[in-house]
């Protein structure tokens, strides 16, 4: 009789046993899962909403530094949420196949005059604010210019500095990557 307990005893052990091992290999796959879960959602988030880029050249300067980390709201997902660009945005958009930065000055159907003497008005207004360098038109670009639907007109902050749509035009939505929203300074690193 005791055999017999002893025997049911090490096999209600053992059951008990593999019942744990069970649980904790199940508790595993579980947070594997969600760590798979959240890996999936941020890689979906940085690809598809939102993305880190690293900026080059004065053309934003002093708003953006030669070497500064931007993260970049993308056009797609501001598209499919119903916002829209705003004049005085700083975007990221490509040229050639490089990213540039750029400020919005004027939006599709906007009438853009740029001057002799250093001037840009917007519908007639002044677009003078917080810009510390003169900005001289330049190309092949006669003014005042209607902004063509589909597209936005970009300056550069460091106006004698830069490339932006007084050399190349005015620069189609598709061409827009999206909206800098947050500047990482790169000595801040």
């Amino acid at each position: 009789m005791c055999g017999i307990t002893q025997t049911q005893e090490r096999i209600e052990q053992t059951i008990a046993r593999r019942r744990e091992q069970a649980f904790v290999r199940s508790g595993y796959r579980a947070l594997v899962m969600r760590v798979l879960v959240l890996a999936l959602a941020f890689w979906l988030v940085w690809s598809y909403g939102f993305c880190l880029s690293q900026a080059h050249g004065q053309g934003m300067f002093p708003a953006l530094k030669d070497g500064d980390l931007c993260v970049i709201y993308r056009m797609a997902i501001r598209n499919l949420m119903g916002e829209k660009l705003a004049a005085g945005d700083m975007v990221a958009y490509r040229s050639d196949g490089k990213r540039m930065y750029g400020r919005v000055a004027a939006l599709a159907g906007d009438v853009l005059n740029i001057t002799e003497g250093g001037s840009v008005t917007v519908n007639g207004v002044s677009q003078g604010g917080e810009i510390m360098f003169p900005t001289y038109a330049r190309g092949n670009f006669s003014f005042p210019m209607t902004i063509p639907e589909g597209c936005i007109y970009v300056l550069g902050d460091h106006r004698t500095d830069t490339v932006d749509s007084r050399d190349l035009g005015p620069v189609p939505l598709e061409n827009v990557d999206g909206k800098v929203i947050t500047i990482l300074r790169r000595r801040g690193l």
